[in-house]
Order: C-alpha cells, then structure tokens, then sequence
C-alpha cells in the first residue's frame, strides 16, 4: 500500500510543503476517503498545530487554483475549427472525449483531485480543531485579534 502522505515534504524550518501530482489512483483516492472517515471518527489526527494549519492553507490553496482549471476545461469543451469533413468530425470528438465524458477525462481529473484534496483538508481542520479546541478557519481572526490586544 502507498503512503498517502507521499509528497508532502518538511522543509529545515518545519514548513509543510505539498508536492502536487497530476495523477491520482483510483487507490490514492480510496486512501484519502478513508483517512478522512478515521479522523471524522476521531481515530487519526496530526498532532503538530502548525503542520495541521499550513497543510490546511496549502489545500485551500489548491482547490483555489483547481476551481480555477475548472474554468478552463469548460473551453475546451468548445471544440471547433476543424473542417467539414470527416477527419475534421473526429478530431472534434476526439478532443472533446479528452475534455469531458471520459473516465481519463480532463473534467473528471479535476473533480478526483478536488474530491481528494478535500478529503485532505478535512483531515486538516479536524487534526487543528482536536488540538486547539477552535476551527482552523477562525485561528487567524482570533490570533490576530488577541496579538493586536496582547
């Protein structure tokens, strides 16, 4: 079995750094669906609050730039330019099964990996609300807040 935390690197000042890959398993995916029920069900979380916070804020991150993307592959789907004729047809289809449809799909990629990442922060935010008793989505307000009064 994979590690599903193959990737994610700490650099010498102990910042988590994701490594994103263009593929994804079917298995990597399965992974992290199951990661994500052991923590809702309180069996696994990352015990480090800074780690936790940063991989929290990486995926955000990431499922920005892949909302993103989304944008993109809706203009692909606008396939055209061709010809009219017949080798002109199926290099439309041809193009518009690699943009959507396919289970190899550029669309479909692109929802596997916001499925998984996710899955990812959702590990995150639990792994930081179990160890600071807050949602990590309110940590930068209330922290900022109390270093501005502090």
């Amino acid at each position: 079995m994979r590690d599903p935390f193959q990737g994610w690197q700490v650099n010498r000042a102990g910042i988590a750094d994701l490594k994103w890959g263009i593929e994804l398993s079917n298995e990597q995916l399965a992974q992290w669906q199951q990661i994500a029920d052991k923590a809702r069900a309180g069996d696994l979380y990352l015990d480090d609050q800074a780690a936790a916070q940063q991989c929290f804020a990486a995926c955000d991150q990431r499922l920005a730039e892949l909302a993103e993307l989304r944008t993109y592959v809706s203009n692909a789907k606008a396939v055209s330019g061709f010809g009219d004729f017949n080798m002109g047809n199926d290099l439309v289809q041809k193009f518009l099964k690699q943009a959507t449809g396919e289970d190899n799909s550029i669309d479909k990629v692109i929802l596997e990996h916001i499925e998984t990442v996710t899955n990812m922060r959702e590990v995150m935010a639990i792994s930081f609300k179990r160890i600071t008793g807050q949602d990590v989505e309110n940590a930068a307000p209330i922290t900022n807040a109390t270093e501005q009064v502090g």
